[in-house]
């Protein structure tokens, strides 16, 4: 059987030793540390214990540093130093915002928004620096190392933190050459005599949602054309392939400028909440709160993101 070795701190007995060091007493040293004399002195002696060498000289009148003690106090002369500075370091990551913040967010909503957003950000926040992955693929905060997900379709796991930042609405809608070569539909049953251009992330699968007051009307779905990427199907579209389901912040602006028809304008999709999604750290750093806080102010601000 082999015997499991036992584990060292190295840090052990550095406080007691330092402040031995420093006030060339072990009464003093304690009181400063907060610890009685005898803890003070068996710290010290476990030290030069695992270092094998003696640190200091003892007698009943005096107590000096032994050549020994004095190199290795030498060599730890800037030790206080820096544990204030990651101690200050530490403390800021609550208060200031500044560092780099590595984020995942879905591909369309990124190319329609996000990437202008994020540039403003920076601009106004000169400390922060962004990784941005863009992927509808779900992911492992905490394990990928993740600051923040943007996601709107949502599956609420343990130690995440969710905070809404806006809403969209599906939106049927096709160019107006494909609907005038291929007929309007009148009812959401319609729609299984057109090509439909399908998003194969949608949580219900191959099904479309359509509301109109209390009636709900789920239409099965056999794609002409499937894609993973909003965006793409919102270029399906716009080159006549057919109908298609997508968000109002993808196709909202499509719609306005008349690039895109509406179809069946009597009913709504169903609403795609976005959300914040970070890590629950009980302190959350300064950065993300920032960002998640600037990304709400920019989404209450566009139309295609607050959808009744």
């Amino acid at each position: 059987m082999i015997a499991r070795m036992k584990t060292v701190d190295p840090l052990h007995g550095l406080a007691a030793f330092l402040a031995v060091a420093e006030h060339e007493s072990f009464t003093d040293a304690a009181a400063a540390l907060g610890l009685t004399r005898a803890t003070v002195s068996a710290q010290v002696a476990d030290l030069e214990a695992r270092l094998g060498v003696r640190l200091l000289h003892r007698s009943t009148r005096s107590l000096r540093l032994t050549p020994a003690g004095l190199a290795y106090r030498a060599r730890l002369a800037d030790l206080p130093g820096r544990v204030v500075e990651a101690e200050r370091a530490a403390r800021a990551e609550q208060t200031v915002p500044e560092g780099r913040l590595r984020v995942t967010a879905p591909p369309d909503l990124a190319m329609r928004f996000l990437v202008p957003w994020v540039a403003e950000f920076l601009a106004g926040h000169p400390g922060i620096s962004i990784e941005m992955e863009l992927s509808n693929a779900p992911r492992n905060l905490i394990e990928s190392r993740f600051d923040l997900a943007i996601r709107g379709t949502l599956v609420v796991e343990e130690n995440l933190i969710t905070r809404p930042i806006g809403q969209s609405r599906l939106i049927a809608c096709a160019r107006a050459d494909y609907l005038a070569r291929r007929g309007i539909p009148q009812a959401p049953m319609d729609l299984a005599d057109h090509d439909l251009l399908h998003f194969s992330g949608l949580r219900q699968g191959r099904s479309w949602t359509f509301l109109r007051q209390a009636e709900r009307v789920d239409v099965p779905v056999t794609p002409r054309l499937e894609l993973s990427d909003g965006w793409a199907l919102r270029t399906a579209a716009l080159e006549g392939a057919g109908v298609v389901q997508l968000p109002a912040f993808i196709i909202g602006h499509d719609l306005r400028e008349g690039r895109l028809m509406p179809v069946l304008p009597d009913w709504q999709g169903r609403p795609v909440p976005l959300h914040a999604v970070y890590p629950d750290n009980r302190l959350i750093a300064a950065r993300v709160k920032t960002f998640v806080a600037f990304l709400a102010a920019r989404a209450k601000a566009e139309a295609d993101l607050q959808a009744e």
